[in-house]
């Protein structure tokens, strides 16, 4: 008993060390529309009006910034081919493994727009506003949820299998609501924020798989990058991680992709 106890400590250390000696790359980059930005149009708010029609509510499905064309809200994560295995993530990944996540109703919309959720992580769904909403979550592998939350109402859901791609979240009260759940067993994932701008940090060096969605478009298939067309089959595409800093630079992205 002694004798296995030594073996299997011997085991632990060697993986831990074999993962601390490990080379790890940050990948990152910048979607932008390739074109002139699309105004921002208004929702329609015609429930609870005297409450939601004060927020100057905006459609999210493509939200592009008219500063630097950044595109908002583009979904990039590791891909992985059925019957394989996704690689070890960092160890740092570890820490936040069982945090719970907050998808907030707030000024009569959902807070974030789109929101990552690891398969071990909870979903944290809150209501901070002072009109009832209902959080209908579209899952097709998981166990699908539609709760009523009344104002300053919550609930708190675990999604433990892994969706294929983002997940629809939506108000029947409110039709104008809308946002996606990203389920995803391995944490190599991102979401781009107001510029266009994405970061997975502490990728496994090696060659590997990205999957790229936007909520207007769909897979993101058609894209120039250093001034080359380049189409990406399904939106994936390949790229060998090295050590360190993997910038991509400016992914611009073609409007003919978006749907009108």
């Amino acid at each position: 008993m002694f004798r296995n106890k030594l073996i299997l400590t011997g085991l632990l250390v060697t993986l831990i060390s074999a993962q601390a000696n490990a080379q790890w790359g940050t990948l990152s980059g910048r979607f932008v529309y390739d074109g002139e930005a699309p105004a921002a149009q208004p929702a329609t708010v015609n429930k609870d009006v005297a409450v939601c029609g004060k927020h100057k509510l905006l459609n999210e499905d493509l939200v592009v910034n008219p500063d630097n064309s950044g595109i908002r809200n583009v979904v990039l994560y590791l891909y992985v081919a059925r019957g394989k295995k996704a690689p070890t993530p960092h160890p740092d990944y570890a820490k936040k493994a069982t945090d719970e996540v907050v998808l907030d109703n707030k000024n009569c919309r959902f807070k974030p727009h789109v929101v990552t959720l690891r398969t071990t992580q909870t979903l944290w769904v809150k209501n901070s506003d002072s009109v009832g909403h209902n959080t209908k979550v579209d899952a097709l592998k998981n166990i699908p949820i539609n709760p009523i939350l009344p104002a300053n109402g919550e609930i708190k859901q675990k999604f433990p299998k892994e969706e294929r791609l983002p997940v629809l979240v939506s108000c029947s009260i409110h039709p104008w609501m809308n946002a996606r759940v990203v389920i995803r067993e391995s944490p190599y994932m991102a979401v781009t924020d107001k510029d266009g701008k994405f970061e997975i940090k502490n990728l496994p060096v090696g060659e590997h798989t990205f999957q790229v969605w936007q909520e207007a478009a769909g897979y993101v298939s058609s894209v120039v990058i250093d001034g080359k067309k380049t189409k990406w089959s399904r939106g994936r595409f390949e790229h060998m991680v090295n050590d360190g800093d993997n910038p991509l630079g400016d992914i611009k992205v073609e409007p003919s992709i978006f749907k009108k």
